[in-house]
């Protein structure tokens, strides 16, 4: 079981987090489309879940899992890719010298000056947003942010995928050929 926990969750947090590299390498990140962006990544990355709980199945357990089991090596990847995703996210934060949220900041003021904001309310929303840059500079702080922006779809994977692998007819395995 630990292996195919290992496999299959270091796939993902590869995907996961070689997918928000790009992102931001490329810009996507800023706004909605960003947003979308990263959580198709994190929904693909995480379909390493519904592959590895099938592949134990299929392969250790002779094609039947209890759902308490199958959930286990679903959480078990699941916990690699958050992992990946976090220490990807302190590395690009790192190479970039923590610019992320001062450049978030910038690019949401702007946003809203152009939308038509007075000055009152961009006022009010720089100090809204200097406390976030304050919470964002302490590193368990900030792990805890990454960490509940992939938690929740990692959860929802692991939980869809235990309960429809959990039935023996649901997918089940394909006889192999033999010569």
């Amino acid at each position: 079981m630990s292996r195919i926990i290992a496999i299959y969750g270091i796939i993902a947090g590869a995907i996961v987090a070689v997918g928000m590299m790009v992102s931001m390498a490329t810009g996507v990140a800023m706004g909605m489309a960003g947003m979308a962006i990263g959580y198709l990544t994190m929904l693909i990355a995480l379909s390493m879940v519904f592959a590895g709980i099938k592949r134990y199945r299929d392969v250790h357990c002779g094609g039947a899992i209890r759902f308490s089991t199958a959930l286990g090596v679903g959480l078990g990847i699941s916990v690699i890719a958050t992992l990946f995703y976090v220490v990807g996210w302190e590395i690009y934060l790192y190479g970039t010298d923590y610019q992320f949220m001062p450049d978030y900041i910038a690019a949401t003021l702007e946003a809203k000056r152009q939308a038509g904001a007075n000055a009152a309310e961009l006022k009010r929303m720089a100090a809204e947003m200097q406390g976030y840059l304050t919470a964002y500079a302490d590193p368990v702080t900030r792990v805890l942010m990454t960490f509940s922006e992939i938690a929740p779809v990692a959860l929802l994977m692991t939980l869809i995928s235990a309960l429809l692998l959990r039935r023996p007819g649901f997918m089940p395995a394909r006889p192999t050929a033999t010569l």
